[in-house]
């Protein structure tokens, strides 16, 4: 918060008339109190510093690899010829009249984004301590940046899902309009949780090894592997407590338009997403005249 005041100096000759330097503006720095307000019109101010750490945070992740952007599809190909082996072939894990590759990898790309833009975003203001050390910016543009990188694998793996598509025949139907608003959803709900953790983490660096674990966990309690048919229909909207089942959903509704539209399970995620966004917002706010001298 920043007050002016001004300092009135008397005038020695006593004739009234006002000096160059007889008021001097004096600029008051104080720390924020209570819940501050979000801000978010700074985000627009610094949007060249935005679009500045995504490219950094893009060029990191592929500078020196020896294959590059293969390992954004890699990791999804290979997670899902583990699960079509272990789940589709040996369990018979049923998949809605969908073949399995395609009806897991389907999940595997929401959540794949999901799963790296928390851990970045979890990581981000640790990993730019230099940066928030030197100078101000609005700190919310640290988790957003890391966020928003994970679009460049997304993009990359979608191809591979067209090519899927293809080979076994399914074609998309209109309803792919709405599909960059479960893209939107998927990084709303990492950005979301990513808040909070990177917060955290910041005071207790501890945070960042509960991360594999709880990405690990919540990939099982999302109907990735499974559909969510097999959840009884009387708890089946209570799924949607976890956001990325809505996500996971609206993905296979969207592009292969053979499972039911997620309906109350959507706007069961959808509220949730909310109430974690705001309360990270809030709390990331709180703490962030902390984090310099904290990180």
């Amino acid at each position: 918060m920043i007050q002016t005041t001004a300092i009135n100096s008397p005038n020695p000759s006593g004739n009234g008339a006002k000096r160059i330097g007889d008021e001097l503006p004096v600029l008051r720095i104080e720390p924020s109190r209570g819940w501050v307000s979000l801000r978010l019109n700074e985000l627009w101010e610094y949007r060249e510093l935005l679009y500045f750490l995504v490219w950094r945070d893009i060029k990191v992740r592929y500078k020196q690899t020896a294959l590059g952007a293969i390992w954004a599809v890699l990791q999804p190909v290979m997670t899902m010829l583990v699960f079509s082996i272990f789940f589709g072939r040996l369990a018979k894990m049923p998949s809605d009249g969908i073949p399995y590759p395609v009806f897991v990898y389907t999940a595997l790309l929401p959540w794949q984004l999901f799963a790296y833009a928390l851990t970045e975003s979890a990581n981000s203001l640790v990993g730019s301590q230099n940066l928030i050390k030197k100078v101000y910016f609005p700190r919310l543009v640290v988790p957003l940046s890391s966020v928003l990188s994970g679009l460049v694998d997304f993009a990359i793996s979608f191809v591979v899902l067209l090519g899927l598509m293809a080979y076994f025949g399914i074609r998309p139907t209109a309803a792919i309009a709405v599909l960059p608003l479960f893209v939107i959803f998927a990084l709303t709900t990492a950005l979301s949780v990513g808040l909070w953790l990177s917060a955290l983490n910041v005071e207790f660096r501890d945070v960042r090894y509960t991360i594999p674990f709880l990405t690990q966990f919540w990939m099982f309690a999302t109907p990735v592997a499974y559909p969510s048919s097999l959840v009884p229909e009387k708890w089946r909207v209570w799924l949607g407590l976890n956001p990325m089942a809505g996500v996971v959903e609206g993905f296979r509704w969207a592009l292969l338009g053979k499972t039911d539209a997620p309906g109350p399970l959507l706007w069961v995620s959808l509220a949730a997403v909310v109430v974690l966004l705001l309360g990270g917002l809030m709390y990331f706010r709180r703490m962030e005249a902390t984090f310099a001298d904290v990180v």
